[in-house]
């Protein structure tokens, strides 16, 4: 008989919590609300794409958002190579959730992958647009809708991770149901640190024969 033992870290249960994170990945050619699958940009600077109709209406600061700070938090499973997310979170005054951005890197993979979660009801042609210290834009598409959550993912450019690692803050930008662009700028000053420290937490499942 084939015994299969776990084994985790204190606070296991975040695994759970994570486990939707990784499955989205896997989902992440899935439109968001049906469309058709988001081409790979490449994550190039900003440039408005073919086809895009749309005129900003006006702009607004995001309700006021207290971020937590940035984490590390590593998955092992038997036979796959260890993944690692960078993790940064918003919450509204009332506790709801804003944003969430993630770093999601492979060992032995070159290419890392840069995922948001953001509230519904976001005008999702426009993606969301990223300035880092006022300089110049990255546009990541939105990828899938849930019911109370958007992500937007794509393939992070070492370039942008780079000015990420060197910049002092990330500008978000989002237009809403309204046309009207919607940002909010959230701190970069512990994101190489973190990014290439240790993780805070690393989650491991061993199954033995």
């Amino acid at each position: 008989m084939t015994k299969r033992r776990s084994r985790r870290s204190p606070g296991g249960s975040g695994l759970q919590a994570a486990l939707p994170v990784l499955l989205l990945l896997s989902l992440g050619m899935t439109a968001a609300n049906g469309q058709q699958p988001a081409k790979p940009e490449g994550n190039q600077p900003d440039e408005k794409p073919a086809g895009q109709e749309f005129a900003i209406r006006g702009q607004r600061e995001a309700r006021e958002i207290k971020y937590s700070d940035w984490r590390k938090t590593c998955f092992k499973t038997p036979g796959t190579n260890k993944v690692c997310r960078t993790s940064i979170a918003g919450t509204f005054e009332t506790g709801q959730p804003a944003v969430r951005i993630d770093l999601i890197e492979r060992e032995g993979d070159k290419a890392a992958r840069l995922q948001m979660f953001l509230p519904v009801g976001l005008y999702l042609q426009a993606g969301v647009r990223l300035a880092i210290d006022q300089g110049a834009t990255w546009r990541i598409p939105y990828v899938w809708c849930l019911t109370n959550t958007c992500i937007a993912a794509n393939v992070a450019d070492p370039k942008l991770l780079k000015e990420m690692e060197t910049g002092q803050k990330l500008r978000l930008e989002v237009v809403d149901s309204s046309v009207l662009t919607v940002s909010t700028s959230l701190p970069l000053n512990q994101f190489a640190t973190v990014r290439q420290g240790t993780a805070a937490q690393t989650f491991e499942q061993a199954i033995d024969e």
